[in-house]
């Protein structure tokens, strides 16, 4: 079900301060920002191999990610999983009785699939993502 990591979310304050650490004293590249208004968020993509860090910062006061930054802290929001069908993988885990946040799939940044899966069962958000085809 699951081809490798797709990304590693990570709530920041600030893109721009963050960009810093991650392009000039990592040497890392860019991809690009996007935001989701209706996720309420701005987003930054940054390569790295075959997987990528993903900066999410809040774009609203009362969006998802700045009650996360403000509950706990600056950090690492969720693990991103790869799959190639990702109606079929909520099916799956659905059967399996694993706890699930988006029981549909939802618009993610660079015209991905996605859902995210209930921390209940694995201790950490996890979101699975169906690249674009």
């Amino acid at each position: 079900m699951i081809i490798k990591v797709s990304h590693i979310g990570i709530a920041v304050n600030s893109i721009d301060a963050m960009l810093k650490l991650y392009i000039e004293a990592l040497g890392l590249k860019l991809a690009g920002t996007e935001v989701l208004a209706d996720q309420k968020v701005k987003t930054a993509i940054i390569p790295v191999g075959e997987s990528k860090i993903e900066l999410l910062e809040s774009t609203d006061p009362e969006g998802p990610i700045a009650k996360f930054i403000e509950k706990k802290g600056e950090g690492l929001h969720h693990i991103a999983l790869e799959v190639p069908d990702i109606r079929a993988a909520l099916a799956e885990l659905k059967k399996k009785n694993i706890p699930l946040i988006d029981i549909e799939p939802r618009r993610g940044v660079e015209n991905t699939t996605i859902a995210f899966l209930h921390p209940k069962e694995s201790k950490i958000l996890l979101e699975l993502v169906e690249a674009k085809k």
